[in-house]
C-alpha cells in the first residue's frame, strides 16, 4: 500500500498542517493581552512582596509569624470579615429578593442606597460608623453595651461595606429566574419552603458564594472605615492592615511583607475553597464551565 494512504485508498492529510480553527476569531491575541494584563498588574506585584518575604529567610520568618500581636491581628480580620460576609449573604439575599420579587413605595430608593458603600469613601463611612455607634452617639446611647471601639464595631464596619456585593451579585440572578420553576412545584404539592430551599436556593447558591467570597475579599483588606471605629488596641481591636502601615512607618518593610504575605496566603486558601464550592454547585446545576 502506498505510503500515507488509508485502507479506502484515499489519502491522509499530512498530521503538521491538520489545525483545529478556533470558533472566536483572534482568540490567542485576546487571551495573550489578558496574560500580559494580569502578570502586569497583578502577579507582579505579588510576586514582589512574597520574593521579598521570601528574603527574609525562613527563620526571621517564623519568628514574625509566631509574634502573638500578629496572630490575634490576622486572626481578628479573617474572622470578623468570615463572620460579616456570612451575615451579609444572608440579609443580602433577602433584600435581593425584596427588591426583586415586591413592589413597594420608595423601592427605587432602597435600591439606590443599596450602592451608597460603593460611592461613599471609607474614611468617610468610618467616621459616621463611630460617630453613631461611640457611647454617646445615636445607637451607641441607647444599647446596654459597648460596640465602637472594640471588635464588634469592626464587625459593624465590615457588614456596612460587604453587603452591595452580595445584593449586586445575588440581583439579577434573582431576576433572570423562571417563576414557572416555583409554579410548577406549587403544583405538585410543595409548600412554600419546600419550594424556597429545594428550588430557589440551589439555583441561586453560585451567585450567593460569589457574592461572599467578594464581601469577604473587601472585607479583609479594609482599612479606611475600619480605623475608626477600631479603637486600634493591640491584642483586642487591632487589624492586620493597620498592623501593616505601622510596620511600614517604623520603616520594618520586612515585617510588613511578611504580614502582607500571610494575609494573602489566607485571603487566597479562603477564595479558592470557595471557588472550588462555586465550581461543584454548578456541576450539580449542569452548568459547569
Amino acid at each position: 500500500m502506498p505510503l500515507g494512504q488509508s485502507t479506502a485508498g484515499k489519502p491522509k492529510p499530512p498530521r503538521s498542517i491538520v489545525r483545529r480553527k478556533s470558533v472566536l476569531p483572534g482568540f490567542g491575541l485576546a487571551l495573550g493581552f489578558s496574560w500580559f494584563y494580569l502578570t502586569l498588574m497583578i502577579l507582579l506585584p505579588l510576586a514582589a512582596v512574597v520574593l521579598w518575604t521570601a528574603s527574609l529567610g525562613p527563620a526571621r520568618i517564623l519568628q514574625i509569624a509566631s509574634d502573638p500581636r500578629i496572630f490575634l491581628a490576622l486572626r481578628l480580620s479573617f474572622g470578623l470579615s468570615l463572620a460579616a460576609a456570612a451575615v451579609n449573604a444572608v440579609f443580602g439575599l433577602l433584600l435581593a429578593w425584596t427588591l426583586t420579587r415586591y413592589d413597594f413605595p420608595g423601592r427605587r430608593l432602597v435600591d439606590a442606597a443599596v450602592d451608597l458603600p460603593f460611592a461613599l469613601p471609607t474614611a468617610v463611612a468610618g467616621i459616621a460608623l463611630a460617630a453613631i455607634y461611640a457611647p454617646n452617639g445615636w445607637v451607641g446611647s441607647i444599647v446596654p453595651f459597648k460596640i465602637a471601639f472594640t471588635p464588634l464595631g469592626i464587625f459593624v464596619a465590615l457588614v456596612f461595606i460587604g453587603l452591595p456585593f452580595v445584593v449586586r451579585t445575588v440581583q439579577p440572578v434573582l431576576s433572570d429566574l423562571d417563576q414557572g420553576l416555583e409554579e410548577a412545584a406549587a403544583t405538585l404539592g410543595a409548600n412554600r419552603a419546600t419550594t424556597i430551599f429545594k428550588v430557589v436556593l440551589p439555583t441561586l447558591t453560585p451567585a450567593l458564594l460569589t457574592g461572599f467570597a467578594l464581601a469577604f475579599a473587601r472585607a479583609v483588606g479594609e482599612y479606611g472605615s475600619v480605623i475608626f471605629i477600631a479603637g486600634n488596641i493591640p491584642y483586642v481591636s487591632e487589624i492586620a492592615p493597620l498592623l501593616i502601615i505601622m510596620r511600614l512607618e517604623e520603616f520594618d518593610y520586612g515585617s510588613a511583607t511578611a504580614v502582607a504575605t500571610m494575609m494573602l496566603t489566607l485571603s487566597f486558601a479562603v477564595l479558592l475553597f470557595v471557588n472550588l464550592v462555586e465550581a461543584w454547585s454548578r456541576k450539580r446545576l449542569g452548568h459547569a464551565y
